[in-house]
């Protein structure tokens, strides 16, 4: 497991602004009862869902750009002083350009560097991470980070055991690199990946199609080994997160909320019970958006930060778990 000690370089990584976005369209389980063969006693005692935002007239580019506008809107930052974008998704509306860029179009950055990553529900915390490092050691300033999917178009909406799981949306958050006396800011972050367990959640891509040979496309669609996933959630989400507190010196007593990628409310009481923490240091949006993959952590931050939890001075833990398998966290003192 990779440790990034953020605490040995003088400058801050400070967040300055969150925004998020979701579709106008709100599906609740009882409406997708009538479509499959499930629930909303099925889905919501199994997973803590009861609705999710589906895109209609949305896109993954139209959520990320509205989500970025809120974060440097709530920022006061100018989208010409942005240094540096990264997207994440494993949704993008095309393969090219990449999300990164068509925010960077969208929104006028026109003096940034964009490109986008992909370590799925983990993606916004490396994406995170990747920038915190670019500006410790560029000289750049301020960078968006954006996590943004509709993976409403790769679940089988016959399929029970997936299609109640994911939303669409996108959170964002500006970051900047200032010199503070104060101990604040990006602390510590931790990452790493198992690439051997990568078959318990996967979804194909274009085969090969070409004059020498044509391949059967693979499947299109989502496929998740859910106890598998849920195994190694409760096993790393508590080790990720103990490590990224050691990390910032810390202990897990002192910090005020853990902001934990929302896929299923069992991997997060689980999680609690672990680390010995109460639930009320958990905030969950599970239950009105699902598991929004890299969207997910920055969703949740602007909400709860809307809810007038977050202050200054406030010590979170940020951390992620998703295909590939990849793990992230972050310590964070806003």
């Amino acid at each position: 497991m990779r440790v990034f000690d953020l605490f040995n370089i003088s400058m801050n990584i400070v967040m300055k602004g969150t925004g998020s976005a979701v579709p106008k369209r709100r599906v609740t389980n009882e409406e997708l009862g009538r479509m499959v063969d499930t629930s909303d006693e099925w889905i919501a005692s199994r997973t803590g869902i009861r609705a999710r935002h589906i895109a209609v007239e949305e896109t993954t580019t139209s959520l990320a750009v509205e989500a970025a506008e809120k974060a440097l809107d709530d920022a006061d930052v100018k989208a010409e002083e942005i240094d540096l974008i990264i997207a994440s998704t494993v949704t993008p509306d095309q393969f090219l350009p990449n999300l990164a860029c068509e925010v960077q179009a969208a929104i006028g950055a026109k003096n940034a560097a964009a490109f986008d990553v992909n370590a799925a529900c983990s993606g916004f915390l490396f994406a995170l991470n990747t920038a915190a490092m670019y500006l410790k050691g560029s000289g750049a300033k301020t960078a968006l980070i954006v996590g943004a999917e509709t993976l409403s178009k790769i679940v089988d909406w016959k399929d029970r055991s997936t299609c109640v799981l994911f939303g669409d949306g996108a959170g964002a958050a500006v970051i900047r690199a200032e010199e503070l006396d104060v101990c604040s800011g990006i602390l510590s972050m931790v990452q790493g990946s198992d690439g051997t367990r990568g078959g318990a959640l996967k979804c194909g891509g274009r085969p090969l199609n070409n004059p020498f040979v044509t391949q059967q496309a693979a499947q299109a669609y989502v496929s998740m080994d859910g106890q598998e996933v849920y195994r190694f959630a409760v096993r790393t989400v508590p080790k990720v997160i103990r490590q990224a507190a050691d990390e910032a010196g810390m202990s897990l007593d002192e910090i005020d909320l853990f902001l934990l990628h929302q896929a299923n409310v069992r991997i997060i009481e689980a999680a609690a019970k672990q680390l010995s923490q109460p639930m009320e240091k958990f905030p969950v949006n599970l239950p009105e958006y699902g598991n929004l993959s890299a969207a997910s952590v920055p969703v949740l931050l602007d909400y709860v930060r809307k809810q007038g939890r977050i202050q200054s001075g406030s010590r979170l833990v940020l951390a992620g778990f998703g295909a590939g398998m990849t793990w992230s966290g972050a310590v964070v003192v806003w």
